[in-house]
């Protein structure tokens, strides 16, 4: 070799290397203390403790509790919420109720929401990021679901997204959230096809701050 040339730099070893491995102990340990002890319980140590890996390891990666709770709040939100591509607007809205039925529903999810939207309301980094991570993750899936309805002539140009979430959402949230009841037989298609009959006559108010419906 050439004395001239630069050396190969060596790959990183040791404490530089953030083993993937070890970082998805310490979110799957961040979920479980969320759902055992909550947020204001948890602590680094815990954590730690829990994934089997020394406070370092975790300090490596986030300065403190609250950066690895945001963290791990925003890949919840995202984790089995696709883009749904029936091909009709009630395909759609029937694939996205199905995934957030699902995931509200499932038992860690139960524990944590409650919680966090609780110390959303002490702390604003975490109302922050629960609205992030929940609310602008689902309100992108739902202003492609309306995109695609309009470029195929079922919605009109002027739906409003925000409505169009807030009307297939909301019930969703109010029963498996708030109230915590069960979802009744048949409750998810006879939601989607009432929200995709009430958007398909909305209208979004005009200038003046009236709403407008089609007749038909």
């Amino acid at each position: 070799m050439d004395p001239r040339e630069p050396k190969p730099r060596r790959a990183p070893a040791g404490a530089a290397v953030l083993r993937e491995g070890v970082t998805d102990a310490i979110r799957a340990a961040v979920v479980e203390e969320l759902a055992t002890v909550g947020y204001g319980r948890m602590s680094v140590e815990s954590i730690a403790r829990r994934a089997g890996v020394g406070k370092a390891a975790i300090y490596r990666r986030w300065p403190s509790k609250l950066p690895i709770v945001l963290d791990v709040v925003s890949a919840l939100a995202l984790h089995g919420m696709p883009t749904p591509d029936t091909g009709t607007l009630l395909g759609d809205v029937q694939q996205l109720l199905g995934a957030t039925a699902r995931v509200l529903q499932h038992p860690l999810a139960a524990q944590i929401i409650p919680d966090l939207l609780a110390e959303a309301a002490r702390t604003p980094e975490i109302a922050q990021a629960v609205h992030s991570a929940v609310r602008d993750t689902q309100r992108a899936i739902a202003a492609t679901v309306v995109a695609r309805a309009v470029e195929r002539g079922e919605l009109s140009p002027d739906t409003d997204v925000d409505l169009a979430l807030d009307l297939a959402s909301g019930p969703l949230y109010w029963r498996l959230v708030m109230v915590r009841t069960t979802l009744p037989s048949g409750y998810l298609d006879g939601l989607a096809a009432a929200t995709a009959a009430a958007l398909s006559a909305a209208r979004v108010p005009g200038p003046g701050g009236t709403a407008a419906a089609s007749a038909g």
